[in-house]
This record gives C-alpha cells, structure tokens and sequence, in this order.
C-alpha cells in the first residue's frame, strides 16, 4: 500500500532523512521506532505532504504522491494523526469529528454510521460529546484525534507518538483499540512511537530509525530480541 524510496527530506540546508526506505502492506500495522530526533516525524510528514521531498520517492498504492497537496492525500485515503493531538480546542467532540469528513462527505450525506463506530471505539467521546476540546483530559484528547482520523474513512492510518504524555493504563488501553481498528476495520496503520514495546507489541514488522536512516528493519518480533532494541530501546 505505502512504499518509500529513498526519501530525503531537508529542512533548509539541513538534511532530516537520509535514503529512507520502508513499505507498509495493506491490512498490515507497521511501526518506526527510534529516538527523539531520529527522524520519525519527519517521516510521517512527508508521507501526509506537510514537507516536500526533493524527489520521488513516496509511493502510494502503486502510484506517486510526490509534490501533492496534502488535502488531495486525505482525499485518497491517508490519514494522519499528529504528534501533540493537535485538536481544534473551541470546538466540541462532536464538531471536532465532523470536520474531518471533509475530505469524502457531500451534501446531504449522513455521518451517523461513522460516529458511532467512533463512539463504539472510544465510549468516553459519546460522554463528551457536546464539551470543547480543551476541557478534555490528555487521554481523552488522543482518543479524539484518533477517532478524528478514523471520520476521514482512512485506508491508512499515521499515527505520530500516540502514547506522548500518557499514564500507562491509558496507553495500554488505546494500543488495544488501535488492534482493533486494524482488525476489525481492515485500516492499515503506520505507527511511529518512542515506547518501543508498545508498539512492536501490536506491529506486523516495524523499521528502526537514527539520525535520518533506517539502521535495522525485520519483523516485529524480530526486532523485539534484537540485543541493540532490546538495549537501546526496550531497557535491557
């Protein structure tokens, strides 16, 4: 579904991402893993067409999306979740969900079915419905960003550090949600995340990140005994 071919993105006469290379298989979950500063980000980014790379090498079910304005890659089905929630916070939940349908809905055309397989997902949100964003907890926030995400009917779904700024318990509970949106739904995602055993605990295969490069790539319970992951990243 997603491949990258050797993307690298500059911020000025910086360069972020060195030759990047990965690809993400429909109905799959694909994690990046790494430190602050890899390059994770960044990524995710410049898949979603927030930064532009400087040449081609972003290629999305079969076809290249290089250059393209990041309205018209939701409008295909990628969606992207941003570190830090980024939630509109004078909006209600349920305002906040709506705008997201944007990219598919026409006039006259009822979002009821897609609410309430948010609401189903995340059932604190329903709760909330009428509250504005700002009054929402840390973890209920991330729950409204990515349900956010899921109104914008994704085939892929990008998830950046999910688990920023979460109490455990909480963390454990959204990963089990993000299974099931994968699962259940058929969503194919691509998780970036910090929390390395997090993620590779609910990935397909996952890719490690430093310095703008792809240093080990495998599957995920590959990379879960891998003695560098297993140092650098899983605290043993």
């Amino acid at each position: 579904m997603l491949k990258l071919s050797g993307l690298n993105v500059f911020y000025g006469p910086i360069q972020a991402l060195h030759g990047i290379s990965l690809e993400v298989q429909a109905g799959e979950i694909a994690a990046i893993i790494g430190a602050n500063g890899a390059g994770k980000t960044t990524t995710l980014r410049a898949i979603s067409g927030l930064i532009r790379s400087r040449e081609e090498s972003i290629y999305f079910e079969g076809k290249s999306i290089d250059g393209m304005a990041a309205e018209k890659i939701v409008g295909l089905g990628i969606a992207h979740v941003p570190q830090g929630r980024r939630i509109f916070p004078g909006l209600t939940v349920a305002e906040n969900l709506n705008l997201a349908t944007a990219s598919w809905r026409k006039r006259g055309m009822s979002i009821d079915g897609d609410l309430a397989r948010v609401y189903e997902l995340f059932p604190v949100l329903k709760q909330r419905e009428k509250q504005l964003g700002w009054s929402l907890s840390g973890g209920e926030q991330q729950m409204l960003a990515v349900g956010r995400g899921i109104m914008a009917r994704p085939k892929l779904l990008l998830l950046d550090e999910p688990s920023l700024g979460l109490a455990p318990k909480v963390v454990e509970e959204l990963f089990e949600t993000i299974k099931q949106i994968n699962r259940e739904d058929g969503t194919t995602i691509l998780v970036v995340e910090q929390n390395a055993f997090m993620a590779l605990s609910i990935a397909d295969h996952g890719y490690v990140l430093e310095m703008g490069e792809v240093v080990l790539r495998g599957s995920a319970s590959e990379l879960m005994t891998n003695d560098l992951v297993k140092s650098a990243y899983l605290g043993e």
